[in-house]
């Protein structure tokens, strides 16, 4: 889908500019398909493009957006991206993805039809070629997906250019007694008054077949041989008929190595390394058609191979799903048979792995393989910028080095009720999602006051740091940071210092992230033990680098906040009464239409519930009568 045109889009400052912006620089200016998530990792847009480098960079230029796309950018928090040959193989993929993921900004096409498809019916003599929508029922071949009602109309307009294939109803094709118009016209070969008997149309048939499941160079070749034998013999009017044949062809090549029907349900594994990293990309295809692809980025030391990293990781990957009945590998593991076998009796079937060495299969490895390396290679460079960040975050706070762990805290609640901490890691590679930490402000023997954020903080760090202390004290399993940064000014820096004099704690830097005036994005204050507050320019990629971090920290406190707040407004008064089921507790609801009547009802009454007996009836009213 094409960026809208220009529009009265604000031109404040958008959010996930600096998302987008982070990822041109290893984007390649080949067609491919990306995708953008919002924080929760939801797609927002699947998008086609020629040019992967040129049309994400038009998403770092929101006021040339339409108001649509303007809000999309905003809330991009993350890209994915997957390469392809051609762009309409993109466009094929962008299809697949779309009905998938159902992004929430690619409107156009999204509706309560099914993408479209062509249909080479197989229930005639002189089979037909027609778009096809919704079950694939009728007997034929079915091709496709297609992105939408244009592009199936353009391959069939190729199809009959090149292949003279009817597209006429049954019924018309029984009642005709002499050739159409598409005959006239060279866009048919009317079948229906005899023109071609069945063995010849079959041919026709069987080439377009071909055509559609990509080989078409064999098929130019052949029509290229026929024309050259219609001009020696003089028929020029046969032979300019060829060459219209091969023009069509020539106009939309077929190629698609993202729907290949020949791989049928399969799984695509391929794995590049580079820098002491590997990145593994595994390719969905069913019943067919590319249903997608993911990298992943598993972890392992730097002398370890490729083929080892991937039986570890095929292994793994495997063990909470059901593999296909194919999983085409990159490279050969170490233990091949045994792996397929272990697979094999998890899916209970059997489960091929292969290494293809030619043919289709070989280009699909060989597609995903360009795809962990582009991958990598994005991945590698985002890091190279993150070792920048940090070092220029060393240099702001005069560390003596880099930082490998940042710990980010937050406190999150209502006018002191379900007060929440959360604590965000970054280190060289990013986010640490799986080393984020929720903590539930208990208050202790004292209690907190409602909103006293300062108490909050103190017991959050205190909780967090002991526990360090007292699992890892020799700092041996990596799980302590090099800098802490608490969302606040002063106050919030004080309580810091404070809870790491009390735990003995000397070794660790520690910086407060106050807002701006106003609370502006780009004026903040940064507090450090010792120093007066300072502020960092307002364009430093550092300051955008703290910016991301005290957001995130932000994002998942209130987030954790608000499950919390939610599973409180679910529980009942009475699903802490002994004795007080499902059942009796639905029936009391209906009785009564509340818990607060349930509670004020007198013996008498509960005893009129059905399923209350004396008994229970008095254990309800002493529960919430205790004085009486």
């Amino acid at each position: 889908m094409e960026p809208e045109p220009q529009s009265n889009a604000s031109d404040r400052p958008v959010a996930g500019v600096p998302v987008i912006e982070s990822y041109l620089r290893g984007l390649p200016q080949t067609p491919g398909v990306y995708r953008m998530m919002n924080e929760d990792g939801d797609a927002l847009y699947v998008g086609k493009a020629k040019n992967l480098a040129k049309r994400v960079s038009s998403y770092a230029r929101p006021q040339r957006l339409g108001s649509r796309l303007h809000r999309m950018v905003a809330q991009t928090a993350s890209m994915e991206f997957v390469g392809t040959h051609t762009e309409a193989e993109a466009l094929l993929l962008e299809a697949n993805l779309i009905k998938q993921l159902k992004p929430r900004y690619n409107i156009l096409l999204r509706d309560d039809k099914s993408f479209p498809s062509i249909l080479v019916t197989g229930d005639h003599p002189y089979p037909r070629v027609l778009k096809h929508r919704g079950a694939q029922t009728r007997a034929g071949e079915y091709f496709g997906p297609f992105a939408s009602a244009w592009s199936v109309n353009q391959t069939l307009a190729v199809l009959q250019r090149a292949f003279l294939l009817r597209t006429c109803s049954d019924s018309v094709f029984a009642s005709r007694t002499r050739p159409c118009l598409l005959y006239q016209i060279k866009r048919c070969a009317a079948p229906c008054v005899g023109r071609v008997d069945e063995a010849e149309y079959g041919a026709l048939v069987a080439q377009a077949h071909a055509f559609l499941r990509g080989d078409s160079q064999r098929i130019q070749q052949n029509l290229a041989r026929k024309m050259e034998q219609a001009s020696d013999a003089l028929a020029f009017e046969e032979a300019a008929g060829y060459r219209d044949r091969i023009r069509a062809l020539t106009a939309v090549q077929s190629h698609q190595d993202i729907n290949l029907a020949g791989i049928g349900e399969a799984d695509v594994v391929a794995a590049h390394q580079a820098g002491g990293q590997t990145c593994i990309q595994v390719f969905f295809f069913r019943a067919g058609c590319n249903h997608g692809n993911r990298a992943y980025y598993p972890a392992h030391a730097r002398e370890d191979g490729v083929d080892a990293v991937l039986e570890a990781f095929v292994g793994q990957f495997y063990a909470p799903r059901t593999p296909p009945p194919s999983v085409l590998l990159s490279h050969a593991l170490p233990n091949q048979a045994l792996v397929a076998e272990a697979l094999s009796v998890l899916g209970g079937r059997r489960v091929q792995l292969a290494v293809p060495r030619r043919g289709d299969k070989k280009a699909v490895i060989q597609h995903a393989l360009n795809n962990a390396r582009e991958a990598l290679s994005r991945r590698l460079s985002e890091s190279a910028l993150q070792r920048r960040l940090l070092d220029g975050l060393a240099t702001a706070f005069d560390l003596d080095q880099a930082p490998e762990r940042i710990e980010v805290y937050d406190n999150s609640h209502v006018s002191g009720t379900d007060a929440v901490g959360a604590m965000i890691v970054a280190g060289p590679e990013g986010l640490i999602k799986n080393a984020y930490r929720k903590f539930t402000i208990r208050g202790g023997e004292k209690g907190i006051a409602p909103g006293d954020d300062y108490a909050m903080m103190r017991e959050v760090l205190t909780r967090r740091f002991s526990r360090a202390l007292k699992e890892d004290p020799d700092r041996t399993l990596g799980q302590w940071p090099q800098l802490v940064l608490v969302d606040g000014g002063a106050g919030q820096l004080g309580v810091a210092v404070d809870v790491f004099q009390d735990l003995g704690v000397d070794d660790i830097a520690v910086a407060g992230i106050a807002k701006g005036p106003e609370r502006n994005a780009g004026r903040e204050r940064i507090f450090l033990p010792g120093r007066s507050p300072f502020a960092l320019d307002a364009r430093d990629p550092v300051l955008y680098f703290l910016q991301r971090l005290r957001d995130e920290a932000h994002r998942f406190a209130i987030g954790t906040h608000r499950a919390k707040r939610s599973a409180g407004l679910k529980k009942s008064p009475l699903d802490e009464i002994p004795g007080i089921g499902a059942r009796r507790k639905k029936a009391l609801l209906h009785h009564f239409g509340s818990a607060r009547a349930v509670a004020e009802a007198g013996r008498t009454d509960l005893e009129a519930v059905e399923g209350i007996s004396g008994a229970i009836a008095n254990k309800i009213y002493e529960w919430f009568h205790p004085e009486r």
